[in-house]
């Protein structure tokens, strides 16, 4: 959500900027909702004042036996009048809330300008792509042929784009899960939660899911809640409606969730495969601080999510994405993008965002300033990382000849084991 004051004032900056990101502001009927919509509150106010002090004159009137029965009918008129615009009032605020709701962040000054993926812009790079011997494979058959990974049966239980992880397949999970945690937790400073796995309507609004990826999304019948499609929106909004501290800030939390995502919006995309599951485990990092704070705040958390594949010893680059490429709550993202070498490709693994204070402003986050003042804070999260992409990402960069898998040495203590060979897989 926008700030109103500095919509209203930098309207055609605001439409111009808006437009590098894809998205068109009807500029004239936000001017008219918002005329209409100030005209309505204004004569409402003023209806009210003349009401109270018509009221106040009608009693001293009767008090000196003073016939009221014309000023009384003027001001059973007068309030019927404001129960009309009050009536046009809700719906001019439902569509003007609307509106506002619909619209994205805007693109911070540095975004790469660009209509699509194409003109995301390369930052670094660490490692370089192993050079095998033999034809790497991918993990839709490595997996299976270790045993490690049964997609028929997942299908079977639930449908296509589920997985069921078997053996040291799961414990790999398992182990990335954990190992990530620690990480995070021993090494980067982050405070660890376990949030619940549903989240309301008001939730998904703060973090900006809702209301324009309701499809995206799985709903529980009969209840207004919501499978999560990410533990950013369970542990952002922690704080919803809250006003922190300034000397608690920065705060930086990490998570474990499954994720729940329709993938109504793919398409066909990475269709093979666990890449793009309608369930997959994510661990997640959120942050929350000044705003002055905020670049610099995004810049260590992206290098807190690459120093998991860096321990990992997975090739990696980070990309800037451009402004028609970002995400809708986002200002700026890194997205990371990993070596697969059984698809010849690099795929994302972590996108990392500031979204300054656009959901903070939806969700209702603020903190007080040294001098008691009460301002939104910037809220910031990335994957740190995807555990179903780090899991692929192992399986086919550490493939052997014989086609055992090798564990990184980072997980060995995790697993119980360091290599990976055909057993384990259900009868």
């Amino acid at each position: 959500m926008h700030d109103l004051a500095y919509f209203r004032a930098n309207l055609e900056a605001i439409r111009e900027r808006l437009a590098t990101r894809g998205f068109v502001l009807d500029v004239d009927r936000f001017v008219e909702l918002d005329r209409r919509r100030r005209a309505a509150v204004t004569e409402t106010e003023q209806l009210r004042a003349r009401r109270k002090v018509e009221s106040a004159e009608i009693a001293r009137l009767r008090q000196a036996a003073v016939d009221t029965e014309e000023r009384q009918r003027q001001v059973r008129q007068i309030g019927e009048r404001i129960a009309q615009l009050e009536e046009n009032l809700r719906e001019l605020e439902d569509a003007f809330r609307e509106m506002l709701a619909g619209i994205p962040n805007l693109p911070h000054e540095s975004v790469p300008v660009g209509p699509d993926e194409t003109a995301n812009v390369e930052v670094r790079r660490f490692g370089e792509p192993r050079q095998f011997d033999f034809a790497p494979r991918a993990h839709w058959d490595l997996g299976p042929a270790l045993g490690i990974l049964d997609l028929e049966r997942a299908a079977k239980i639930a449908r296509t784009r589920f997985a069921v992880y078997v053996g040291l397949g799961a414990r790999l999970e398992r182990a990335l899960i954990n190992f990530m945690l620690d990480v995070h937790t021993r090494e980067h400073g982050y405070t660890e939660v376990l949030p619940p796995f549903l989240t309301n309507s008001d939730a998904l609004f703060g973090t900006g899911q809702l209301p324009k990826f309701a499809q995206d999304l799985f709903r529980i019948q009969d209840y207004d809640l919501w499978l999560i499609p990410t533990a950013e929106v369970p542990v952002t909004n922690l704080f919803r409606e809250e006003t922190l501290e300034a000397d608690r800030l920065p705060i930086k939390l990490c998570a474990y969730s499954p994720c729940f995502r329709s993938e109504a919006g793919s398409y066909g995309k990475d269709v093979r495969g666990i890449i793009r599951q309608h369930q997959f485990q994510k661990v997640e990092l959120v942050k929350f601080c000044r705003p002055e704070t905020s670049y610099e705040e995004l810049e260590g958390l992206t290098r807190d999510a690459e120093q998991i594949l860096r321990k990992l010893g997975l090739p990696y680059r980070v990309v800037a994405l451009s402004t028609g490429d970002l995400g809708f709550a986002s200002a700026k993202t890194y997205d990371i993008e990993v070596w697969m070498p059984g698809q010849g490709a690099y795929k994302e693994i972590s996108s990392c965002s500031n979204f300054e204070a656009f959901q903070a402003r939806r969700a209702g986050i603020r903190y007080r300033t040294a001098k008691g003042k009460s301002e939104y804070v910037h809220t910031l999260n990335g994957s740190g990382l995807a555990v179903g992409r780090t899991w692929v990402a192992i399986v086919e960069n550490y493939q052997q000849a014989d086609g055992s898998v090798v564990v990184p040495q980072a997980l060995v203590p995790y697993v119980g084991a360091e290599r990976i060979t055909p057993r384990g897989e259900i009868a």
